[in-house]
Parts: structure tokens; sequence; C-alpha cells
């Protein structure tokens, strides 16, 4: 059961008048040869101290009950942020659990990616081969006409992928300065 600090301290006062009235009668010790008037001129002095020491044990009590109460309210604050903690742990434990489908999904999607890019560059070499024997079985001034009329950079492309032979026979049709720069390349080792 728990108790609030002000409930507390009622439930205190009233046992600690309970407890005064219960010092205020006469023990059953006392004797009757004592007389009225003895009894009040001694009990006087006894009492005094009765209530000093009673108050003193009073205020130890009440003092006792404020601490219990904060003892409780500590306790209780302490079970909440053990149950935040917990509660953290869960989130970042998903969190990680999410990180790491994320980068497993990042990685299927790049080696499929790759795997793409691989057959996109064989798809472009297997037609840049049939280019190359396209134009290996032209004419030569038919196959300048058209290498002119590329890009300049499908151009020394295609020239590079072709044979040396194949490209004396069309360098005289082509244009000089494309011819330029692909020897030029070469020269360089691009």
């Amino acid at each position: 059961m728990m108790f609030r600090p002000a409930r507390l301290l009622t439930r205190v006062s009233v046992v600690a008048g309970l407890v005064v009235g219960m010092v205020a009668l006469e023990p059953p010790w006392a004797g009757a040869e004592s007389g009225s008037s003895a009894r009040r001129g001694a009990g006087g002095g006894k009492e005094a101290a009765q209530d000093q020491t009673f108050s003193a044990s009073r205020a130890a009590r009440e003092e006792k009950a404020i601490q219990d109460a904060r003892r409780q309210q500590l306790v209780t604050k302490e079970a909440a942020l053990a149950a935040k903690e917990q509660e953290l742990k869960k989130l970042s434990a998903k969190l990680e659990a999410q990180v790491k489908a994320l980068e497993e999904s990042k990685k299927r999607v790049d080696e499929s990616m790759k795997v793409r890019s691989t057959a996109q560059k064989k798809t472009q070499d297997e037609k840049m081969q049939r280019m190359v024997k396209l134009f290996k079985t032209l004419r030569g001034e038919q196959a300048g006409q058209y290498i002119d009329s590329l890009h300049e950079d499908l151009a020394l492309a295609l020239l590079s992928r072709l044979d040396t032979k194949t490209v004396a026979k069309l360098a005289p049709f082509i244009n000089q300065p494309r011819v330029v720069k692909w020897i030029s390349e070469n020269l360089r080792g691009r």
C-alpha cells in the first residue's frame, strides 16, 4: 500500500494523539498513597519532561515518515527510468536491425547494378565488334564517309578497334584531324 506524504503525516498525527492520551493517563502502579496534591506537584515536572521527550520522538517519527516518502518517490522514479532505459535499448536494437537490412539491400542493389553494367558493356562490345566487321568489309571511300559522319568519340573508338591494315586502307578517306588525333592517342597509350 502506498501512502502519500500528506496522508502519512495525518495518520502519524492521529497515532501520536492517541499516544499522548495514553501518556496522560496515570499508570496503574502509581499508588493512592501519594495523594492528589503530590501527584500534581511531582507529575507537573514529569509531564513537561514527557512532553519534550514525546515532542522529540514525534519529530523523529515525522522526519522518518518524510524520508520514507522520499525513498518511495526515488524508487518510483528509478523504476520509471529503468523502464525508459529498456525501451531505448529495444529501439536501439530495432534501429540496428533496420540499418543492417538497408545495408544488405544496398549490397543487393549494387550487385544487381554491377551485373547489369557488365551485361550492357558486353552487349556494347558485341555491337562494336559487328561494326568493326562491317567497316572491314566496306570499300575504303564509303567507310571513310561513315566514320567522318560519326561523333568524334565514337569514330576514335571504332578506329581503335580496327586493325592497322584496315585503318591504313581507310585513312585517306577520313577527315585528317581525326586521323591525327587517333594516332596521337595511340602514341600516348590511351
